[in-house]
């Protein structure tokens, strides 16, 4: 079995499943990673023969991704802000649209000396602000198995990341911290039916789901964060869609110059906040 005919054949058993997107570049991703390989190789050596243990991998990786377990989950890797980070099912993918969050934070925060990641899951903003920044970082959450992916991430690219397991920020002191972002659980439980079956099925549910209308943990973060902020301190949160009137109408009072930025559909995705 040559890289060429594996890759034919794979392509065509994820294009039977209508569900699979881009088919072809998931069974490259699938073969290179079978392979212990980047996908270029395979563009260079169509004629490679696989070995009796690579054709093993690449098939068990094809029959997962059929399974519709998330391709990142299977490969354990995912980029993020141009850094490689790991990834398992103990804690959400990182999106794209995440990194406006990143780029939020540097705009308005940039100069925070004391920087705090709530929910932090795989870590990604904690580790991509520090090494942004050069600021103290902390991480908290309420999975030690998140907490494990996140120290591992940490690790791997050379960061002090300080690492709490608590709920939410209820282990840090008053008036702690310069900045806070998070990317909570936001999703309302009455729309568990009709996500993708890769995130429904895959993805932890307590990273997933906010509650009844999705708007709890939002809520409880914009009250805590008043406590454990100095004051002029940012708090930055990925936003759902739709939730951009319900999350102003709990900023309003003591947060000032609070900023909605958009994603490239031009949607809320961040909201930015400072104490007042």
């Amino acid at each position: 079995m040559t890289v060429r005919t594996a890759l034919v054949q794979g392509t065509q058993l994820l294009e039977d499943d209508a569900a699979i997107p881009v088919p072809r570049l998931t069974a490259e991703v699938l073969l290179a990673h079978a392979l212990r390989c980047e996908r270029v190789y395979l563009f260079g050596h169509p004629e490679h023969e696989l070995s009796e243990l690579e054709w093993l991998h690449y098939g068990r990786y094809l029959h997962e991704r059929l399974q519709h377990k998330p391709t990142q989950y299977i490969t354990g890797r995912q980029e993020f802000y141009g850094r490689e980070f790991r990834v398992t099912p103990d804690v959400l993918i990182p999106r794209p649209e995440t990194e406006h969050l990143v780029e939020a934070a540097l705009r308005f925060a940039g100069g925070s000396s004391r920087l705090l990641d709530v929910g932090c899951g795989s870590g990604i903003l904690a580790v991509t602000l520090q090494l942004e920044t050069g600021a103290a970082a902390w991480a908290s959450d309420i999975s030690p198995a998140a907490l494990a992916v996140a120290a591992r991430n940490a690790q791997r690219l050379g960061v002090p990341v300080s690492l709490v397991a608590c709920d939410l920020m209820s282990a840090f002191a008053s008036r702690s911290m310069d900045l806070i972002v998070s990317n909570p659980p936001y999703v309302p439980l009455s729309e568990e039916a009709g996500l993708q079956r890769e995130v429904r099925d895959w993805e932890p549910r307590q990273a997933l789901f906010g509650g009844p209308t999705g708007f709890e943990i939002y809520e409880r973060l914009v009250n805590d964060a008043a406590r454990v902020l100095h004051p002029g301190g940012w708090l930055m949160m990925e936003l759902g869609y739709s939730s951009q009137e319900g999350v102003a109408a709990m900023l309003s009072g003591r947060w000032r110059e609070v900023q909605w930025i958009p994603d490239l559909a031009g949607i809320p995705r961040v909201v930015a906040a400072a104490l007042g």
